[in-house]
Formats: C-alpha cells, sequence, structure tokens
C-alpha cells in the first residue's frame, strides 16, 4: 500500500463547492502511479520498456463525506486483486483518517496493439513484482485484523 497526499485545488471543486466527482480518478491515478513506482519500475517504463499498457476495463467509486476546498487528502492505494491477464487497485480517499470515498479501477495488460497478454508468460519479473506487492497487502491486512482481535 501507498499513500499520496493531494490538497485540494479550487478547480477540482464544483458549484457547490465540494470536490467534483470526476476528479477522484484522478487522485487514483496518481495513486496508482505511485504503488507502480513502488516496485522499482516506472508506469512509464512498463510502457516503453516492456511493451506492456495497462488499460482501464472498469472502475468505481462510493462517495461516503463530501471533501472541499484546500482539504488536505491522503489517497490510499493498494492491488486488490491480480491474474496474469489483469490487475484490481483499491483506493481510499481519507480526510483526517476518515474515509471519503473508496473505489477501485481495474486494468487488463495488453501489448502496443491492444492485444491481452499473459504478464506472467510474457515478462515473469514485472508479475513477480506486482505480485509482492499484492502479497504485501495482503498480509498487513491480515496483521491489521489480527490487531484489532
Amino acid at each position: 500500500m501507498v499513500e499520496t497526499e493531494i490538497v485540494v485545488r479550487y478547480a477540482e471543486t464544483d458549484k457547490m463547492g465540494i470536490v467534483h466527482h470526476s476528479n477522484y480518478f484522478i487522485w487514483f491515478e496518481a495513486g496508482r502511479t505511485e504503488l507502480i513506482r513502488k516496485t522499482g519500475i516506472s508506469y512509464s517504463e512498463i510502457e516503453k520498456s516492456e511493451g506492456v499498457y495497462l488499460p482501464l476495463i472498469s472502475c468505481g467509486c462510493d462517495f461516503k463525506k463530501p471533501c472541499f476546498y484546500e482539504d488536505r487528502l491522503k489517497i490510499r492505494t493498494k492491488i486488490h486483486s491480480l491474474k496474469p491477464s489483469r490487475i484490481r487497485f483499491y483506493y481510499e480517499v481519507l480526510k483526517n483518517d476518515i474515509v471519503c470515498a473508496t473505489g477501485y479501477t481495474e486494468h487488463a495488460f495488453v501489448d502496443k496493439n491492444f492485444k491481452p497478454v499473459n504478464l506472467e508468460k510474457k515478462n515473469k519479473e514485472l508479475f513477480v513484482l506486482f505480485q509482492k506487492l499484492f502479497e504485501e497487502d495482503i498480509s498487513n491486512t491480515q496483521n491489521s485484523l489480527t490487531s484489532l482481535k
């Protein structure tokens, strides 16, 4: 899991003074980019060097509490599921450690022609890097649940 800090900009708010829903997906991308960087390779390097792209195939967001101009937010990002052909990220948007929104994005692994690829076969090393992050997130979740008992 990674945490990315965001300060809400005025341009991200709507007429009601709350953050417009479309901005959450931009923040999710910022969190996802940071999480991928944690593997030791950047999102753009995966595309350029490895010839692997991650187009969005599904997304969603549940809004719990509004966010406003100049709010300091944390975007928590982790891998929710990983398969050789796709990856799903999970996000939490927090203000003062209170969850304001949760969401997900799911991405396919494809080549430059947008043909689906089995990442485990195409680039085992890259798949293992994602797998390590996924296992780390599972382990952290289990440890958190154990400490609550």
